[in-house]
């Protein structure tokens, strides 16, 4: 070989080496244990088995025509694909109780991992159709479990600790995934970082380490330890610049492996365990921990097996499993072999499941990342989605933005009075059925039944929702009328806010009259902003 081509070969092995060395890097850092991925799985079972039944708490209120979102209204104010949901089917109680029993087994199945790739689509579709059917309670917290479900669908969620495991052979198996699902499941809990953080960035508040100081003084989020923590204000503020430090460096998630990256996914999850016993923002914290323990490498897991046969938890729960195998019966699936067509003019059925298996792992998943990665840009200003791509996410319900508590966060206590006339030319206060007090509650956060119901609230009130003011108005006549000897003939909502800071000891309530309505009258009726 002349010196000419010996340099070229040389030359070709180096940037061989370079690409496959490049590729194992990429790799390593996209890869998932199969025991993430069960504990992932049965992770979502549990966060939507138990989404449901919070919800269920409000089922009439936020689901039904007798509620505050009639379907009369959801159909006049919102197009497609709002109009495609199931729970718009019916607008009575006992199909509402139908779905969400349904969506509980079918969430059930994806916990246990029987027939788990049906199971995770089926929990998929069924949770998109619930959030359309009513927008107005949903936050950052039912984004991500939308989106973490829907990564789910192109993962092997059932090769581990799952019902399905017994029609596979386990040893012949990788011990960790890697594919454009796991980058994708991976990237999506980034994206939410990276996103959010620049939202912070261009923050005074949060730059200048007051935010969660003014967080916490809105004490209808604050709760539990919240409670004890609003007015420290000292150490609030080393939480402010420790969560902004955190998430600016959130791009070492993917960037490390082994121990240092289940190092920071640990730093995350504290902070995030420290969000759910201080604020009310409902599942959030627990479905950003489903999507963080997937950021566990296989060393971690191996500890924690070890630790699991030291107490002996692992053998009771394998036999558990095990009897779970034996106990729910093997649906029989018709193989490729059975279905093949031998005309030599058609593509075999092994073709054409083969083409498809393609499409659905690889090209269907690869699409939908680029459009949630260019969604992510234009929620910060850098670029836009092509319209095609919108009308993608909007369908599929991909598109985010996560301005959680950015750029400005809420800082003042924010409650509702609503005064009524009734029929006798008394007075009440139809929302909470007790007299009309204008006085700062003790608590505000125990006006609020519910996080939905504080959710909805602020919607009605601050985003430019008018028809739905006049939709709340409508639903408490109707619901004070059924409920009462005396009805009410008309009734006044006003926003109440107190507007001191939190270096102010003395509250500063103001009241806005957010519409007045007629309980006679017309179903949407004008009201002030």
């Amino acid at each position: 070989m002349t010196p000419d081509r010996q340099r070229r070969s040389s030359a070709r092995n180096r940037v061989a080496d370079i690409v496959d060395r490049i590729a194992a890097g990429i790799q390593r850092r996209f890869e998932i244990d199969r025991r993430a991925l069960a504990a992932f799985r049965i992770a979502l079972g549990t966060l939507l088995i138990v989404d449901l039944l919070r919800r269920a708490r409000k089922l009439e209120d936020f689901y039904t025509d007798s509620g505050v979102l009639p379907r009369e209204a959801l159909f006049a104010d919102y197009s497609a694909p709002y109009t495609y949901s199931l729970h718009a089917v019916s607008g009575e109680v006992w199909a509402q109780a139908l779905l969400f029993c349904v969506a509980g087994v079918v969430a059930l199945a994806l916990l246990v991992g029987y027939r788990t790739r049906t199971a995770t689509i089926v929990s998929w579709l069924l949770l998109v159709s619930l959030h359309l059917r009513n927008p107005m309670v949903l936050n950052s917290g039912d984004v991500l479990l939308r989106m973490l479900l829907f990564w789910g669908i192109f993962l092997p969620l059932g090769s581990r600790w799952a019902v399905d495991t017994c029609r596979i052979d386990r040893d012949a198996l990788r011990p960790t995934v890697v594919s454009v699902g796991t980058m994708a499941v991976l990237l999506q809990v980034l994206l939410m970082y990276v996103t959010n953080a620049i939202h912070k960035t261009q923050s005074d508040l949060w730059m200048s380490g007051e935010a969660v100081v003014h967080i916490f003084q809105a004490d209808h989020l604050t709760y539990l330890l919240g409670n004890v923590l609003a007015g420290q204000n000292l150490l609030l503020q080393a939480f402010t610049y420790a969560w902004m430090i955190l998430i600016v460096l959130s791009p070492l998630l993917v960037l490390s492996t082994g121990l240092k990256r289940a190092s920071i996914a640990s730093l995350f999850v504290g902070m995030h365990l420290g969000m759910l016993v201080t604020l009310r923002i409902d599942l959030f914290p627990l479905i950003v921990v489903a999507g963080l323990v997937l950021f566990y490498p296989p060393r971690v897991w191996n500890g924690a097996t070890a630790v699991a046969a030291r107490i002996g938890v692992d053998v009771p729960l394998r036999r558990s499993l095990d009897r779970l195998q034996a106990t729910v019966p093997v649906l029989p699936v018709p193989g490729p072999s059975e279905l093949d067509v031998t005309r030599p003019d058609v593509p075999s059925f092994s073709a054409v499941a083969t083409r498809g298996r393609v499409l659905f792992a690889t090209v269907i998943p690869w699409v939908l990342l680029v459009l949630v990665v260019l969604s992510n840009a234009e929620a910060v200003g850098y670029t836009e989605v092509p319209e095609t791509g919108e009308d993608v996410l909007d369908t599929v319900r991909a598109d985010q933005s996560w301005r959680m508590f950015a750029p400005n966060p809420t800082s003042t206590a924010r409650w509702l009075v609503v005064p009524g006339e009734l029929e006798d030319g008394s007075k009440a206060d139809v929302l909470h059925d007790s007299d009309v007090d204008w006085d700062r509650p003790p608590s505000v956060d125990a006006t609020y039944d519910t996080a939905r119901e504080r959710k909805y609230v602020s919607n009605m009130r601050y985003a430019g929702n008018e028809k739905h003011r006049s939709y709340f108005a409508n639903y408490l006549c109707e619901r004070w009328n059924a409920s009462h000897e005396t009805n009410v003939e008309s009734l006044t909502v006003y926003g109440l806010t107190d507007r001191s800071g939190p270096y102010e000891e003395s509250p500063d309530v103001a009241r806005y009259e957010l519409l007045e309505y007629d309980c006679s009258g017309e179903f949407v009726q004008n009201g002030n902003t």
